[in-house]
Parts: C-alpha cells; structure tokens; sequence
C-alpha cells in the first residue's frame, strides 16, 4: 500500500475515547521492546510518527494512528519489560482486554515477535487469548537482517511451533532496517480490511 497520509489521532485509556468513524482498525501486540514502532513507522514511510523509545514499557496507553483516511493503527502498550506496579498492570490488562474483546472496528491483531528468539511466554499467551476470542492474528517476525538469511527457515519453524499458528493466520518475516517483509504485512492487513 502507498501510505500518502498518516497521522496520530489520541491516546486513549477507555472506550468513549476511541475514534467513532467506523473505518477498520489493525492492533498491534508484543512484548515490550520488540518493535512495534518501528514496524509502524516502516509501514507508514515515516521516521518518527511512532516514537520509538530505549525505555521499555513507554507506552502505556491505546495510541491510535489514522492511515490514508482509510484504516487505524492501534498500539497497545507491550508486556513483559515494564517496571511498573500490578495495580497500573492490571489497569493496562483491562484497557487492552476492554479494546481487544469489545471493538468491532477491530479486524485483525498483529502480533510481533523476535525472530532471534523463541516466542515467549507472554507471546504464546497473547496469540492464545486472541485465537480465543476469534481474534484474526498477523504474526510478524521482527529483526530478521539480525540473523543470516540461511537461517531464516530455521527461526521461523520455532516461531510456528511455539505459538501453534493455525493455518488461516499468516507469518511474516519483517526488518525495519531493510524493508524486508513490507508488502508482505500490507497484503496480510489488506486481506483483513
């Protein structure tokens, strides 16, 4: 897709806030510090519209991001790296729980991962609780230039082994470095929206 336009809209924590326009919206998961902004800044041909941060855990709330006036860009806050409190925890869990189980604009969730490594427990949980609720998943493989090109397949299988991606969910092997795996992940958007 050629983005021409894209722009952050609000940071929300509850539902009155989400846009009311109806157009399809996309989330995007992971744990903290696997690139999620990255990926949506790769995706949208723009530098700095999701600020990426050293710091894991920076976002904390649902940031929504208005692409080509045709579709959302939904950034939920990442686990497992936050040093916050279980009270802010829990809170975020039932923002992210609220959004994910509630909203029909919702189409799809893309759920990033580490090529480098095995998916995590928090990573595996994630795509079962959206299998759960009927949640169509995008598995993008993140940081694949960090790994020779060889090896590729390897990663990959122990990605599909360790969440069990059922066959109707797609994966994809993305570099926010290279543009490997660009169009792959805007076909897979498409296919939703």
């Amino acid at each position: 897709m050629k983005v021409t336009k894209s722009d952050f809209i609000i940071s929300a924590v509850k539902p009155e806030q989400y846009p009311d326009d109806r157009l399809p919206e996309i989330g995007l998961a992971g744990r903290s510090n696997v690139g999620k902004s990255s990926l949506i800044n790769t995706l949208i041909n723009r530098k700095n519209l999701a600020r990426t941060s050293g710091k894991p855990g920076k976002t904390q709330t649902l940031n929504f991001y208005l692409i080509n006036e045709l579709l959302y860009f939904v950034d939920v806050p990442g686990y497992g790296f936050a040093k916050v409190s279980k009270k802010e925890r829990d809170a975020w869990g039932r923002m992210i729980e609220t959004y994910l189980t509630d909203r029909d604009a919702l189409k799809a969730v893309i759920l990033i991962v580490d090529l480098r490594h095995s998916p995590s427990n928090d990573d595996v949980m994630m795509y079962d609780w959206l299998k759960h609720y009927e949640i169509p998943v995008i598995v993008v493989a993140t940081k694949s230039d960090k790994i020779p090109k060889g090896k590729w397949a390897k990663h990959l299988k122990e990605v599909n082994q360790t969440l069990k991606i059922e066959p109707t969910d797609k994966l994809v092997t993305f570099s926010s470095q290279t543009g490997q795996g660009k169009e792959d992940v805007w076909s897979a958007i498409k296919s939703y929206i």
